[in-house]
């Protein structure tokens, strides 16, 4: 099994090579940047997984998924990041990522996830998507009721306010 591994923080790509490879049975190359993953993407390819920080340099987010999606030399690609939510998780899935991987998985973990995913299966860690979302830092939200919060919530999906209404089983004019 062949994976790219592309993260712009030195000991974070050593520390992952480290314990990927002490599981045996994967080649791991590795990249600093989006640019030099769709290098090697082309140059070194096809790799079984490439795994994508998805705050490097030149990833540009999603797009940079989506860019790498499409190369030929990529059977998969996931990302990997240290902070991120559901909602960018679920966009990940639904553009065709192979995974979402936390920074904050453990070693066997993350070895058992490459694996599923060059199989071709998509990885997401079941604590990730059941967990509760943290509550912003943003001062004004501090200030919000859980309600507020709720509506606002709902306000984001582009529910209209009979919509959020009627999930939160309120009246339409308390919206």
């Amino acid at each position: 099994m062949k994976v790219l591994i592309a993260d712009d923080h030195e000991l974070v790509l050593d520390t992952l090579v480290a314990f990927i490879q002490a599981a045996g049975g994967i080649e791991v190359v590795t990249a600093p940047d989006f640019d030099s993953a769709a290098a090697k993407i082309k140059s070194e390819g096809p790799f079984d997984l490439v795994l994508l920080d998805l705050n490097m340099p030149g990833m540009n987010g999603l797009k940079g998924l989506e860019s790498a999606i499409a190369m030929d030399g990529a059977e998969q690609v996931a990302l990997l990041t240290g902070d991120a939510s559901r909602a960018l998780a679920e966009q990940a899935l639904e553009l065709g990522a192979a995974g979402f991987v936390p920074k904050t998985l453990s070693a066997k973990s993350l070895v058992n996830a490459i694996r599923f995913m060059a199989m071709g299966e998509q990885y997401l860690p079941a604590g990730f998507m059941t967990a509760e979302e943290p509550q912003s830092k943003h001062p004004l939200a501090q200030k919000l009721t859980e309600r507020e919060r709720q509506v606002l919530k709902g306000l984001t999906e582009g529910k209209a306010n009979k919509e959020i209404a009627r999930d939160l089983d309120l009246s339409e004019p308390t919206i």
